[in-house]
């Protein structure tokens, strides 16, 4: 899987592209990639379909050249409004917005409504402030937490419309 990864960003980079997200499905048959533009002009420069199908032509004829990689059908896309957080970049490139933090093991409320028998939060739906030395900074109901990196499970963008 690694090796897949590694491969497909590689690519995808001398293409102007990130690889946000891999996942392989139905019994490795299933490879969807979710990409995005490394430089985007601005917030509205986002992956279009001109994008994925000219991803899907590379990551195909490059994938046809690996032999040891057997798959039927290949989905590309943009990883859409809530997209995967997942590299410290991820979150640098992100601070002010909303996102859905699960954390692997629960860390101290420090909310208004906690008390000391509170039990330890693993879900925050806050903005993000910032990363510093390897935590995410995130302000979840008027109160900035300091979260490990490696302790997130899941994070996605929450976007306010």
């Amino acid at each position: 899987m690694q090796d897949l990864h590694t491969l497909i960003e590689q690519s995808l980079s001398q293409l102007g592209y990130e690889l946000v997200d891999l996942e392989i499905s139905n019994r490795g048959k299933l490879l969807r990639v979710f990409i995005d533009k490394q430089n985007p002009a601005d917030i509205k420069d986002s992956v279009n379909i001109d994008d994925c199908v000219l991803v899907s032509n590379q990551l195909g004829n490059l994938l046809a050249v690996e032999h040891e990689i057997d798959y039927d059908r290949l989905e590309v896309s943009s990883p859409g409004t809530d997209r995967v957080l997942k590299k410290e970049a991820d979150f640098l490139r992100f601070i002010g917005e909303r996102a859905a933090i699960k954390l692997r093991v629960g860390i101290k409320d420090q909310g208004a409504n906690a008390t000391e028998t509170t039990l330890p939060r693993k879900t925050f739906l806050g903005f993000i402030k910032g990363v510093e030395d390897g935590h995410l900074l995130l302000e979840f109901e008027g109160v900035v937490y300091k979260m490990a990196l490696s302790n997130i499970d899941k994070a996605r963008l929450n976007p306010v419309f």
